[in-house]
């Protein structure tokens, strides 16, 4: 099984690279599965319907997010429903939706940090009772965290247990793909897909007014790049032992017609 993994997709800009980019991807990499982290899909903080159906129409097949996904409340129902979009396992029991599901014979679990993040249930805790009940075959986990060392943490917790570990959050793309020692492929952090121009995707001028004022500022997507940029890793994974046999970065790059 081939995987795509991308990294968070942030506003129309992050969608429009997928729409511009995926499709050709998909064919040049003989991809099975696509996941891709949507927790900023709309307007940067959220995901709503309608964004969820463009990702899947560009060619996602599962969606992972984080905790802006509570950030568009309209979601939050679509969330028990049957498309394939999760949210972290280790929110606290009776959350709305799922933090696990099986599509296209690969399944996806999401975990959230601790560290600088809400203090919610332990993700290390909640990888193990769901690795307990899960189905037969590969597993990919999203790590949506802030800290490196607990994103790391969890790559070595679950070495040999799952397909990879791969983190999101920091919209920054890291350089440190591997496959650990028992077959679990990691990376820090995937990256995003959004405006290249940008600070984390959204504007340079309003992040400047939050660290110069330290005022609360809203901060819009970037909307004017041209340049946008898909960040994610390909990972292989062997149909006998459901482990990985490679990870590679797949970082790439669409100019905007003016």
């Amino acid at each position: 099984m081939r995987v795509l993994f991308l990294g968070d997709v942030v506003g129309s800009p992050g969608r429009r690279a997928l729409k511009e980019l995926l499709p050709g991807l998909r064919q040049e990499l003989n991809l099975d599965v696509v996941v891709a982290n949507g927790e900023n899909v709309a307007g940067g903080r959220g995901l709503s319907i309608k964004t969820s159906k463009e990702l899947f129409a560009a060619g996602v097949d599962i969606i992972s997010s984080g905790n802006h996904i509570w950030d568009n409340r309209e979601i939050i129902e679509e969330l028990d429903g049957e498309a394939p979009i999760i949210r972290p396992a280790n929110y606290p029991p009776g959350s709305p939706g799922k933090g696990i599901v099986r599509h296209k014979g690969l399944t996806v679990m999401n975990l959230q940090g601790r560290t600088f993040m809400a203090h919610i249930d332990c993700p290390f805790r909640a990888a193990d009772a769901l690795l307990e009940t899960s189905p037969e075959g590969p597993i990919l986990v999203d790590m949506h965290a802030e800290a490196t060392s607990e994103k790391l943490a969890m790559g070595w917790y679950l070495d040999g247990r799952v397909a990879a570990v791969l983190g999101t959050h920091t919209h920054v793309p890291t350089a440190d793909t591997r496959i650990l020692p028992n077959g679990t492929a990691y990376v820090t952090d995937a990256g995003m897909s959004g405006a290249r121009d940008s600070v984390l995707g959204f504007e340079v001028s309003a992040s400047h007014r939050l660290f110069l004022s330290q005022l609360p500022t809203r901060l819009p997507v970037e909307e004017n790049s041209p340049v946008l940029s898909l960040n994610g890793v390909m990972v292989d994974i062997d149909d006998a032992s459901h482990r990985a046999t490679a990870i590679q970065r797949i970082d790439r790059e669409h100019t905007v017609a003016n």
